[in-house]
């Protein structure tokens, strides 16, 4: 990170926060099917007193169990947290566990950064069969008695390293004229969908439990399903596969170091309730999220201008040579995110983080 003085919020990817938002609370193609419809639960929901909600602001990085909804763990931290606003950069399916962060408050402006990021996956492929879902919960489709050796899979695997072309499967939330894939397909839809770049920068073989078990892992970028990573690999094989364990390690800037389980959090949060704790020990800062972007500090009279949405001109000698995106900070804290192009400093999202935040130490770890 290059931090630079000046003497004197970004473009947020075609998207303005709301839609950003709005992206993120969408769902897999599992998401429908584990929504809670039982009259009682929602009577006893009915008759819990409302919480007033307050003004949160900063990451929490879920561990998210097997078998939550990404939706469902938003709401779920939400709660917790009684904040205003959430929602999560990147669905992960029911069935995977691992990083979901998860973004409170002004920090749902950074989501993109998160989304556009890096993402490592340990995931587990059984080779004989694949399914219609290429995971563990769908239809045989087709089977094979022939197992891969581990030279072979290792053989393969440059194939499907860098840019390469990748087919969704048929159970993604892709739009298919105006309809979700997943929703085509569970109608018994014959669902076609055009090959699209995407990029994987690693991919290997780190164990081979048994003949009809391998395990990889792979760091890939924005749109890679592994799913259908599996799905080709099989094929290609001539022994077919299907995910059958999938867990995320690494989002963005978000490390399993970073991650906190359900219960943990839950735990912190009685303690917090009975002054024991602080809710924000589990927050990692709004800036977190924008690790690989320079920052730039201003003074305090410049930060009032940038403050109102006013550009700032960047002039002297202390001035910074370079042009794009920055987040400006005024005396260490976040105050927005800008363009510097012709000598000026132009703020394109500017946050006021009036609430609770990152403990000292959560700063300091981030920093």
């Amino acid at each position: 990170m290059t931090v630079t003085t000046a003497n004197h919020s970004i473009e947020s990817e075609n998207a303005d926060s709301a839609a950003a938002e709005k992206n993120i609370f969408s769902g897999s193609r599992d998401e429908a099917r584990h929504v809670n419809n039982d009259p009682r639960q929602k009577q006893s929901r009915q008759n819990q007193p409302r919480r007033d909600k307050r003004d949160v602001h900063g990451w929490v990085v879920l561990d998210k169990p097997i078998g939550m909804t990404s939706t469902h763990a938003v709401a779920v931290v939400k709660r917790l947290f009684s904040a205003k606003r959430a929602g999560h950069a990147g669905t992960l399916d029911p069935l995977a566990s691992g990083g979901l962060p998860i973004a409170l408050g002004e920090a749902t402006k950074t989501v993109p950064f998160v989304m556009d990021g890096r993402k490592r996956y340990r995931f587990t492929v059984t080779w004989g069969e694949e399914r219609d879902t290429d995971d563990t919960e769908g239809r045989i489709i087709r089977t094979s008695e022939f197992r891969p050796s581990v030279e072979a899979i290792e053989a393969l695997l440059p194939q499907f390293t860098g840019l390469i072309e990748q087919i969704p499967p048929q159970y993604s939330a892709i739009k298919v004229q105006g309809e979700r894939a997943y929703d085509l397909a569970r109608d018994g839809e014959a669902v076609e969908l055009k090959p699209r770049p995407v990029e994987i920068h690693q991919l290997t073989l780190v164990e081979q439990p048994d003949s009809s078990h391998s395990v990889f892992e792979a760091e890939c970028g924005k749109g890679t399903y592994v799913r259908a990573l599996a799905r080709d690999i099989g094929r290609i094989l001539g022994c077919f596969g299907h995910i059958s364990g999938l867990r995320r390690t690494l989002v963005g800037p978000f490390v399993e170091n970073d991650m906190i389980p359900l219960e943990q959090l839950e735990a912190l949060c009685h303690r917090a309730a009975s002054g024991e704790a602080s809710l924000a020990e589990a927050l990692l800062p709004v800036e977190t999220a924008l690790d690989d972007i320079p920052a730039l500090a201003v003074t305090r009279a410049d930060a009032a201008r940038l403050h109102r949405g006013q550009a700032v001109l960047l002039r002297g000698r202390d001035a910074p040579n370079c042009s794009g995106t920055v987040y400006v900070t005024v005396a260490g804290r976040l105050l927005a995110l800008a363009e510097i192009g012709n000598g000026e400093l132009i703020p394109k999202r500017v946050f006021n983080l009036n609430g609770l935040t990152a403990s000292p130490a959560r700063n300091n770890e981030s920093s």
